[in-house]
């Protein structure tokens, strides 16, 4: 360990220290830690670090590659500007959690094993799930229940399927895991899987990500964006490349995301729908499995992550200053916001693929990969997916947001460093699309693709200024309404209190039957024998036997003590039945 520094050490380790600085001390402190972490990424080589020897298992704490690199790079960069953004926030706490959950992502990120895979997977979902929470407010609180519910449940999956894969391999290194097998070895595979895609949003496991998003904090939005399903991006790259299954999920994703934003009123909401359409690429991707698409998956995980990133913060600058969330209450900010609506449109033009923005030079890699790869339909799927992202993202968002009907709010541009940091992300979205060779000569292999050709140039700005020109001749019909739109949330909300009305009527009157009867009709009778056999021991049998009319006394309260817990009445009947037997062998 001592020639090599985890780059999430800085973030793990100066969390601690956020509480007891305050002021511009605690801001310089703030900006240092990433400072730090982005110094540790630049000398990272490849090879395996921090070995450590837990319970007879090799653990591997530091896996480098290009692709850890590459993620590692870009998860440092976002915490930097994340942080930036966030320096006006005066909770400590919300510092904590985020400083957390980037750390724990980057420890996602270098994990050799699954074992410390797991413990970083869960330790980003607490910090996280914080950062709902510390919002405040009946809302975000139960939103925060409902994201720990579902991350918990995907937690479970993970770890039942990181046992299984031990128990038939007898090795917790992480890597790529084989579709093949049966018994074990396939339920393994499917579980780990699982619990990789609904970090990923993958539908119908999606629903938490546009619950939760929107009901976080200004700031918290912001790193919640950048990292969650970007990190389920990356272990699927690492464990399931080339599985055929994530095709077809990702195409769909990419038009699901994209179908639920256009019913979408709230600002975050809409944006939150949109990280599951561009996921929907890197998942795609991944299935694929060829070099072109990894590069291709990898690459627009390192773009959306500073785009989308961007797209929270203009929006964030927006509820901030003005108070409201909702397209139906926003309107004629942009002379009050000229800036926030400059950088934000940013990041609409890079996620939306127009060139010379980010976008551009990774999206189209994956629908290059789809459509050499003979995938036509799903080459089809994106690209109309790329249409209604820049419909929604790039148009009907910051039409209504910052133009649209005046509703007199009154406004002003958000704290420098929130503009500081948008012009960060702003920048890189910029270079990256003008000078792709800075992101391509990070992808984890060589690239042969090149993005900037005629035919490619036009093949875009075709569908984008159509998507334009429908936009302005259907704008009446594109008004937003102020609807809840039900996802597949509506499940596990409804059965959340359906799974409560069990419990609290049929379960706990049946609890009570079962009670009662055992008090009545089982324990007095028991208890009537154990004075039996007192009587007994006292005048007639020695004091072998007093032992066992004590063990049975002894029971019956031991039954009494239980009979409220949660013992069925079919374990309640083998033990009477037992001792009952017991009772008649001693007595005779």
């Amino acid at each position: 360990m001592t020639e090599w520094l985890h780059p999430a050490a800085p973030y793990l380790l100066g969390a601690l220290f956020i509480p007891l600085l305050k002021g511009k001390a605690r801001q310089a402190y703030l900006l240092l830690i990433p400072a730090l972490t982005l110094a540790a990424v630049t000398i990272l080589v490849p090879g395996q670090f921090g070995h450590l020897d837990f319970m007879g298992q090799a653990l591997i704490l530091g896996q480098v590659d290009r692709l850890s690199i590459l993620f590692a790079y870009v998860f440092a960069l976002m915490g930097f500007i994340g942080t930036v953004y966030a320096l006006q926030v005066k909770n400590p706490s919300e510092h904590m959690a985020a400083f957390l959950y980037v750390g724990s992502a980057l420890g996602v990120v270098f994990a050799g094993d699954y074992f410390t895979l797991f413990i970083f997977w869960e330790v980003m979902a607490f910090a996280s799930a914080y950062l709902v929470f510390v919002q405040g407010g009946a809302a975000a609180i139960g939103a925060g229940f409902r994201y720990l519910l579902v991350h918990i449940s995907g937690g479970v999956c993970l770890l039942g399927g990181i046992v299984l894969h031990y128990i038939t391999t007898g090795s917790i290194l992480f890597g790529p895991i084989e579709a093949g097998g049966s018994g074990q070895a396939s339920l393994a595979f499917y579980l780990i899987l699982t619990g990789f895609i609904l970090n990923a949003a993958v539908p119908p496991l999606n629903a938490w990500l546009t619950d939760a998003y929107p009901e976080a904090t200004v700031t918290g939005a912001v790193f919640m964006s950048a990292f969650t399903t970007k990190t389920a991006v990356y272990v699927l790259l690492r464990a399931y490349p080339g599985t055929e299954i994530l095709i077809w999920l990702g195409a769909f994703m990419a038009i699901y995301g994209v179908i639920y934003a256009v019913m979408e009123n709230d600002a975050r909401r809409l944006l939150a729908y949109h990280i599951v359409s561009q996921v929907g690429y890197m998942v795609a991707g991944v299935g694929i499995g060829s070099e072109m698409a990894i590069n291709g998956s990898s690459a627009h995980a390192f773009a959306h992550i500073l785009y989308k990133g961007l797209l929270f913060m203009g929006a964030g600058a927006v509820i901030l200053m003005a108070g409201r969330r909702k397209l139906t209450e926003l309107g004629g900010l942009y002379k009050q916001m000229p800036i926030t609506l400059v950088l934000y449109m940013v990041g609409a033009f890079s996620i939306s693929a127009f060139p010379f923005f980010s976008g551009f030079v990774s999206k189209s890699m994956v629908v290059a990969a789809a459509a050499g790869d003979q995938h036509a339909l799903v080459a089809l799927m994106l690209l109309l997916a790329s249409s209604g992202t820049f419909l929604h993202t790039g148009l009907k968002l910051p039409y209504y947001m910052f133009f649209g009907k005046d509703r007199g709010l009154k406004a002003q541009e958000p704290p420098l460093n929130m503009l500081i940091a948008m012009g960060m992300a702003a920048t890189l979205c910029i270079l990256i699309g003008i000078f792709p060779g800075l992101l391509y000569g990070l992808l984890p292999y060589v690239v042969t693709f090149e993005p900037y050709t005629g035919a490619h140039i036009t093949e875009t700005l075709g569908i984008l200024l159509f998507t334009g020109l429908g936009f302005a001749l259907f704008l009446k019909h594109l008004d937003p309404e102020n609807t809840i739109s039900l996802d597949t949330d509506w499940f596990y909300r409804k059965g959340a209190r359906g799974v409560m009305w069990l419990a609290e009527k049929p379960i706990a009157r049946y609890e009570a039957v079962v009670s009662n009867f055992s008090n009545s009709l089982v324990l007095k009778p028991l208890h009537a024998v154990a004075a039996m056999g007192m009587w007994v021991d006292k005048h007639i049998i020695d004091g072998a036997v007093n032992g066992v009319a004590h063990n049975i006394l002894h029971a019956g309260a031991t039954l009494r003590r239980l009979q409220n817990g949660i013992l069925s009445h079919y374990a309640l009947a083998i033990i009477i039945g037992v001792l009952a037997g017991i009772t008649i062998y001693v007595v005779t």
